[in-house]
């Protein structure tokens, strides 16, 4: 292939198990740059390897696309931003503990002894709290979508 500086999408695709279509799209939203063409086929430099490795790590800390962006200077440096990791987090922090009473309210209405989990003092707060989260997403604009069952079609 030439130099080993530099290689083409279908190389970076086989070595990071991302599409090409993926490798395109992150291009198109400015998260990597291609430095050349070979006839249609874009070419990148070898350090688009560490590039696409911190974004999957932080696709995998849910940052999204736009915020992953702005990790990265315009030449492909990593520009990490401290304070955005420190929010990241504690946005991480507060969804666990809301996950976590979650789980263990539908743990507890699982096994209440009550015949009607409707009647349970238990279930009832937590249809409260559900209730009171779901307003407040609403009124923020981030509203919290249920997915649907598949079997429920």
């Amino acid at each position: 292939m030439g130099n080993r500086q530099e290689m083409d999408i279908r190389e970076v695709s086989k070595r990071t198990g991302l599409p090409s279509s993926t490798l395109r799209y992150y291009e198109e939203k400015g998260l990597i740059q291609s430095i050349s063409r070979r006839g249609i086929t874009r070419v990148f430099p070898a350090s688009v390897l560490e590039q696409l490795s911190l974004i999957s790590l932080a696709r995998y800390a849910g940052f999204s696309l736009d915020e992953i962006a702005n990790l990265f200077t315009y030449s492909g440096k990593p520009n990490i931003d401290r304070e955005q990791l420190l929010d990241k987090a504690d946005a991480l922090d507060k969804n666990i503990r809301r996950l976590e009473a979650m789980r263990d309210g539908l743990r507890h209405v699982a096994n209440c002894p009550e015949e009607n989990q409707l009647e349970c003092a238990n279930f009832q707060n937590l249809i409260k709290k559900a209730m009171k989260l779901q307003h407040k997403e609403e009124r923020k604009g981030t509203s919290v979508k249920l997915r649907k069952n598949p079997k429920n079609k």
